[in-house]
């Protein structure tokens, strides 16, 4: 299966070649089924900790094939469930320490590419969302002044405090985040996997794992693919969003579908009027999310949510494209931007795996032997990052409490999705919910009864 036709992949200065597939039986200390960002950070993270472990990799294609190397390039220390719900559920100490943590984990992102040497394009330029609208813009302010963020952490901009940041057209001020940074999805994937090589972990590439079975009477894990088997102390599960592909995960994350494009590169004198000159990725506050940053290049690589879920959890490749969506997606670009030059060039798309409570999870069990990490719901390149040092941590120091083990997301399972058809119609109905909302704060100037329900069904 070749890679996907994205911006990222196509600019990758090496040709992506598949490496060997597994074809007999091996034994390792760790199995990991995944070949993206949380397969890969695990694998590196693992090997900083101990280096004699045997560690190996089965990817199904190619690293980097799924979410990893198609996402709109965000490191942030944006999480997919609220604040408050953290604070209630697990209270206001276990907030602060992962907001700290997630914070962090944005620099060392940045310091670890560095350290390793993968050009990927980092910069932290910080995160703007604005308001462009009166109810978009009382929310945004509201966020700010409930945030349990230091005053310079996440502050409100004024529209022209906004704008001498970047400007985008009918701007009503935005709220902005230093913790962000913006960086090229497919050369960090890539050039992670040839770092973990050179770190001695084996990687298989071209290989479906078909099974996963668990330790039972006295045998050790085992992954199962159709010309080979490994045989692990332990075997981590970072399939994110193709989960539900594997025996027995189908209602584990709802594979959800977020598209993007990519313009033409803009002239100086687009950028000398819009600005973003720091590479702040940016967003407004809408319902139906968007998203985009700056490339090295000087395009926008711009992306959002609008694709329906698939009966059963279906992922195929011709869900990557949708029409109606590449077109809405290209008509809020140019809301966004009215002098943008040329035409789109590029248009792709990919699953991101979603739990039923939107809670990302990370768990090792020492009875089966598997462990698992996932369910970033879109926030996974500086959450796959956490997750594999809390996995690497569980693994290698199981009795020790560590600053990524006592996050409240470790160490937990989210309940499974509902059977068929009740799937589809709730997935499907919080996207209708969010469409109606944006559609009433846009035609009508106040917060609709579906924003409302929306926040219901979500939790």
């Amino acid at each position: 299966m070749l890679p996907p036709a994205s911006l990222w992949w196509s600019q990758l200065t090496s040709p992506v070649t598949t490496r060997r597939a597994l074809d007999t039986h091996i034994d390792v200390d760790v199995c990991i089924v995944g070949g993206g960002y949380t397969g890969l950070w695990t694998a590196r993270e693992l090997k900083r900790r101990d280096q004699t472990l045997r560690i190996a990799v089965v990817e199904k294609t190619v690293c980097g094939f799924g979410a990893s190397g198609r996402n709109g390039g965000w490191v942030s220390a944006l999480f997919p469930v609220s604040t408050d719900q953290i604070s209630r559920n697990y209270g206001a100490d276990s907030l602060t320490h992962q907001q700290t943590v997630l914070q962090q984990s944005v620099k060392d992102i940045g310091a670890s590419l560095a350290s390793d040497n993968i050009l990927a394009n980092f910069r932290q330029g910080g995160t703007l969302t604005f308001a462009r609208s009166e109810v978009q813009a009382k929310r945004l302010q509201d966020e700010v002044l409930t945030s349990t963020s230091s005053a310079s952490d996440f502050v409100w901009l004024t529209k022209e405090q906004a704008n001498e940041r970047g400007r985008v057209r009918g701007s009503l001020g935005a709220s902005y985040s230093p913790h962000c940074a913006r960086v090229h999805p497919a050369k960090l994937v890539r050039g992670l996997s040839d770092v973990c090589e050179a770190l001695g972990v084996q990687i298989y590439e071209d290989s479906t794992v078909t099974r996963i079975i668990p330790r039972h009477r006295g045998h050790q894990p085992e992954v199962i693919t159709p010309q080979g088997s490994i045989h692990a102390e332990f075997v981590v599960r970072a399939t994110e969003g193709f989960t539900s592909t594997l025996a027995g995960q189908r209602r584990t994350v709802a594979p959800i579908y977020s598209l993007m494009i990519a313009s033409e590169p803009q002239s100086d004198e687009f950028w000398n009027e819009v600005g973003f000159s720091k590479y702040e990725t940016f967003a407004d506050d809408r319902h139906l999310i968007i998203y985009g940053q700056r490339t090295e290049d000087n395009r926008i690589a711009f992306g959002g949510r609008g694709s329906p879920y698939h009966f059963g959890s279906t992922i195929e490749e011709r869900f990557d494209s949708n029409k109606k969506v590449f077109t809405a997606l290209g008509k809020t670009l140019r809301e966004l931007f009215p002098s943008l030059e040329g035409e789109i060039t590029h248009q792709w798309g990919g699953p991101l795996g979603m739990p039923r409570d939107l809670m990302p999870s990370v768990h090792v069990d020492y009875e089966s032997g598997i462990a698992s990490a996932g369910g970033y719901t879109g926030d996974g390149v500086t959450l796959s990052y956490v997750a594999a040092n809390a996995l690497a941590d569980l693994i290698t120091k199981p009795d020790v409490t560590t600053e990524f083990t006592r996050l409240p997301f470790v160490q937990r399972k989210s309940k499974n999705w509902e059977l068929e058809p009740f799937r589809w119609v709730g997935v499907n109905a919080g996207l209708a919910l969010a469409k109606r909302a944006d559609h009433i704060e846009n035609r009508k100037g106040f917060t609709s009864k579906a924003s409302s329900l929306l926040d219901r069904l979500i939790g």
